[in-house]
């Protein structure tokens, strides 16, 4: 006869057991949400910067080509968002005649991007939106608060798409926050889990030291796509597993 309540359960020994979230209070109970403190945030920035470096894009000054470019990269990958672009530009002599060209054409000059009748409409809706000469160069020097309310009023354009436009464009004081940096904030207890949008790009402005904006969103970004991911995270290989309390170890 066996033992009663003697036996290890099947895959229950050192070997076998999958890994689990690290419990993120006393009795597996998770706490109440708060900012990190500065030098949390400043030990993720080194421990990425030693993976991925710092990254050295200076601001390009096309915030209207910006301001496309991310409603093209939305539901598909930098290539073919790349790919619609080129598209454009290549079909079209300059934004006035974007705006002006049968909604087909716009159509069909961005189809490699995916879900091209959303995206030629929206993009058509906010050249229209702008004054006639299309020009955006005064949200270089617009208070920052000014510069991102009319650009979240302009038709589609949420948050995230401000955010990029005013810091790859002028290097404002803003980062964006798309499904990676969200993921992986979040997982660091950076985020409150569940958070609205206007919310997350709040806090990461807040818990962001200055001048790190760009910094901090390519690698968060670039740790999401590589290490990070949504479903199955490779928290064994992750730079930040022993700092990280939603790790899986």
């Amino acid at each position: 006869m066996g033992v009663r309540g003697g036996g290890r359960r099947a895959g229950g020994g050192r070997h076998g057991r999958r890994p689990r979230h690290r419990a993120l209070g006393s009795g597996g109970v998770t706490p109440a949400w708060r900012r990190p403190p500065a030098r949390r945030v400043r030990t993720v920035r080194e421990r990425l910067r030693k993976v991925y470096g710092v990254p050295g894009w200076p601001p390009h000054e096309r915030p209207l080509d910006e301001l496309v470019l991310t409603v093209l990269s939305q539901s598909t990958n930098d290539r073919n968002r790349d790919a619609a672009f080129a598209g454009l530009r290549e079909r079209f002599d300059g934004w006035a005649a974007v705006r002006d060209a049968p909604v087909e054409d716009v159509e069909a000059a961005i189809r490699p991007g995916g879900i091209s009748q959303v995206k030629s409409r929206r993009i058509q809706q906010i050249l229209r939106a702008l004054d006639d000469d299309l020009d955006l160069g005064w949200l270089r020097d617009a208070p920052l608060e000014e510069a991102r309310d009319f650009l979240c009023a302009l038709p589609g354009v949420g948050r995230k798409t401000a955010a990029c436009v005013l810091l790859f464009s002028y290097g404002r004081r803003d980062v964006p926050v798309d499904t990676h940096v969200g993921r992986v904030a979040t997982r660091l207890g950076w985020l409150r889990p569940g958070a609205a949008s206007p919310e997350l790009h709040d806090e990461m402005v807040a818990l962001t030291p200055p001048g790190a904006e760009l910094e901090l969103h390519v690698n968060l970004l670039r740790h999401g796509r590589r290490t990070c991911h949504a479903r199955v995270p490779r928290c064994r290989e992750c730079t930040l597993r022993r700092i990280c309390p939603s790790a899986r170890l």
